[in-house]
């Protein structure tokens, strides 16, 4: 069903997968959400930039007029590094709050996530990886609540407990989580995506756009990701470009937020090659999330072409292309990254010749490499992340 304006501009309440409040102006709800889940003393938590952006401050006017007494933590970089989480939780326990508020765009969410995981209970991060087998913890150690408020539309970071977090011993990411640990509630107020810059809400929306994508083409039978998927890729296709084009359209706004929010749904089935590589990037040059994926798509889908031959027919369709051919397919998503002005290569954000072998080592260890269509080695992890550092599409 394609969603009416009055409909992107009313107030919607869904229940899957979390508790999902939609619509423009619900942030002042907040602290209703956060006494209904008990809280008193929530912990606000986003990352620097966001931290002097007039939302923040809307939200700690709003929960100091209800009586909730509060604290921010703003100390998270764009791409979260463990020593930034530590902190937080040491914040989180020496103030005596109980409970989370995550705002921000994907880097206030993880890290807002991510202390949370570790707010009641003092391990490391690392304790958490999403490749390891995860503690026992006590009753004590329960995880307090956490209520998410997404600004920008993209990351779709906030219906899980998952986070993204840089080792700062390692220089690589890795995922953290539980599944004990989910949002209370999550708040989407497209309002609050107004004032974002039309190169961040390029990238951010083609971060979304790379989660349809990938979590669509994950092998594997899991209807609910792959509907998720395909809605969220029609409405990101659909209104990104006016999203950035007409920044005040409200609209545009709310559509993209609902089809960032379906497309982080979608890849709780798994990810792939684009965001494996786009993870060390990442944690090497410190590149925008969004900006590294849309640049490495192309490589990876070239790559990826013999496993998905399957799947391009319902991406096509889902992105209005008539034509269900691979070619068609590829040729669009380039269309799009061109009007968006998604530089050609990784060479154009830091990445030089010499990192590609290091590079593609840890690539190899991300767990989104493990669920990508096409089983990738080094060599062609090496090759991938070449294709994308000096031809890109």
């Amino acid at each position: 069903m394609t969603p009416s304006t009055d409909q992107l501009l009313g107030a919607h309440d869904w229940m899957f997968p979390v508790p999902i409040h939609y619509g423009p102006g619900r942030l002042r709800e907040v602290p209703h959400h956060c006494r209904a889940a008990g809280m008193s003393r929530p912990l606000v938590v986003t990352d620097r930039t966001s931290a002097t952006l007039p939302f923040v401050g809307q939200l700690l006017d709003r929960l100091r007029a209800d009586g909730l007494d509060h604290s921010l933590y703003c100390d998270i970089s764009p791409n979260p590094r463990d020593i930034e989480i530590i902190s937080g939780g040491a914040c989180f326990r020496d103030g005596g709050h109980d409970g989370v508020v995550a705002i921000g765009g994907g880097s206030g969410m993880d890290g807002g996530k991510a202390i949370a995981t570790i707010a009641n209970n003092a391990l490391a991060p690392r304790a958490f990886d999403y490749e390891r087998t995860l503690p026992l913890l006590s009753k004590e150690q329960a995880f307090p609540p956490l209520v998410t408020i997404p600004t920008t539309a993209g990351t779709g970071a906030e219906t899980e407990s998952t986070a993204m977090l840089t080792d700062t011993a390692r220089g690589m990411k890795y995922c953290t989580w539980h599944p004990q640990l989910k949002p209370t509630c999550t708040v989407l107020d497209p309002e609050l995506t107004l004032g974002l810059p039309a190169t961040l809400t390029a990238w951010t929306g083609c971060d979304a756009l790379v989660h349809g994508i990938e979590g669509y083409c994950v092998p594997g039978f899991h209807p609910l990701c792959d509907g998720a998927a395909l809605e969220g890729l029609r409405l990101i296709h659909r209104w990104l470009g006016i999203a950035v084009n007409e920044p005040q359209n409200l609209y545009a706004r709310g559509a993209m937020l609902v089809g960032s929010c379906l497309a982080g749904i979608a890849f709780v089935k798994g990810l792939g090659l684009v965001h494996a590589i786009s993870h060390m990037v990442g944690a090497e040059y410190d590149t925008h999330h969004g900006l590294t994926n849309a640049i490495a798509l192309p490589a990876v889908l070239r790559f990826n072409e013999p496993a998905i031959t399957d799947e391009v027919p319902p991406l096509a369709q889902a992105l209005g292309i008539k034509d269900p051919s691979f070619t068609a397919f590829y040729g669009a998503i380039c269309a799009l990254l061109d009007s968006l002005a998604i530089p050609a290569t990784l060479a154009e954000i830091g990445p030089t010749p010499d990192s590609v072998s290091r590079l593609a080592k840890k690539t190899a260890l991300d767990t989104a490499a493990t669920t990508n269509p096409r089983i990738a080695s080094i060599v062609e992890i090496e090759a991938t992340i070449t294709e994308a550092l000096i031809h890109g599409r």
